[in-house]
């Protein structure tokens, strides 16, 4: 079973290889001039994907085609050449293009997950017996289409990570007049009112103590993107010790999730070629 359907993983791969610099079949520094033939680049793409959507070990999902090693190495080689951020950059852009990002109503929230392989991001758990868990504090549009985060440890509270989080507004270009920040009842407080009245944006904060479904609010959105990205089970349970990789599998599944919400909300209103027989 793929992991994920043809008509989202080709145009991703399509995009991906785009930004990857050329490179020989074979070695040329080789003293013979010959050598075993590079792995192609996209039998390890399906290997991160799969990583990153079963939560795998790479010793796992290694096989005779690609190495555990050779998985690794070429990951290591994309984030240095920040191949996942440009990929993901590149979908956020499409998306606003094609149908248009609602900046007028955006949504902070902090979401913990499990990280038992511990790491720079690690941090004991308040709401797991202090396990090894960690932090993020994301940021969405109006629909839940993810607009960047900030990683922590679990330890960490939700209100000191919003005005880094609120610091991601600054590579969005210009911004709507009016903006309201919908946030959850951990955000009642003044320090966040003065935070959001020094930025000139509205904030739409739960009151603690008032029960509200939170459908009621715009803020529905942000939960359902954290369920898909906890659908990643690499995110929902990393096992990833390095920063710099758990952003690139982070930036990898924001490009997924902005993609296929593209093609859901594009299928009615354009024609293309590959385009699914129905809406997914």
């Amino acid at each position: 079973m793929p992991v994920l359907p043809s008509w989202l993983a080709e145009p991703l791969w399509v995009q991906f290889e785009a930004l990857l610099p050329e490179r020989p079949l074979y070695d040329p520094a080789h003293p013979l001039g010959c050598h075993r033939p590079r792995i192609p680049d996209r039998i390890v793409f399906d290997k991160l994907l799969q990583v990153l959507r079963f939560g795998c070990s790479y010793q796992a999902i290694a096989d005779r085609t690609c190495s555990a090693s050779t998985i690794r190495t070429r990951r290591d080689q994309w984030i240095e050449l920040g191949i996942f951020a440009q990929l993901k950059q590149i979908a956020l852009d499409a998306y606003d293009r094609i149908v248009g990002l609602l900046l007028e109503d955006l949504a902070v929230d902090g979401c913990i997950t499990k990280a038992p392989g511990g790491g720079e991001l690690a941090g004991p758990s308040p709401v797991d017996r202090r396990k090894l868990g960690m932090k993020r504090s994301l940021l969405v549009e109006g629909y839940g289409i993810p607009l960047g985060r900030v990683l922590a440890p679990a330890n960490r509270n939700d209100s000191p990570l919003l005005a880094l989080t609120l610091d991601l507004l600054d590579g969005l270009g210009p911004l709507p007049d009016d903006v309201t920040i919908h946030l959850d009842a951990g955000y009642d407080s003044g320090k966040t009112r003065d935070l959001l009245d020094s930025r000139d944006l509205t904030g739409e904060i739960a009151r603690k103590g008032t029960k509200a479904p939170v459908q009621a609010t715009q803020r529905w959105h942000i939960e359902r993107t954290n369920a898909w990205h906890n659908a990643f089970i690499r995110l929902a349970r990393c096992y990833e010790r390095r920063t710099t990789v758990v952003e690139a599998f982070f930036d990898l599944a924001d490009a997924i999730i902005t993609v296929r919400s593209l093609i859901r909300r594009a299928w009615i209103t354009h024609r293309w070629k590959g385009r699914p027989d129905r809406r997914r």
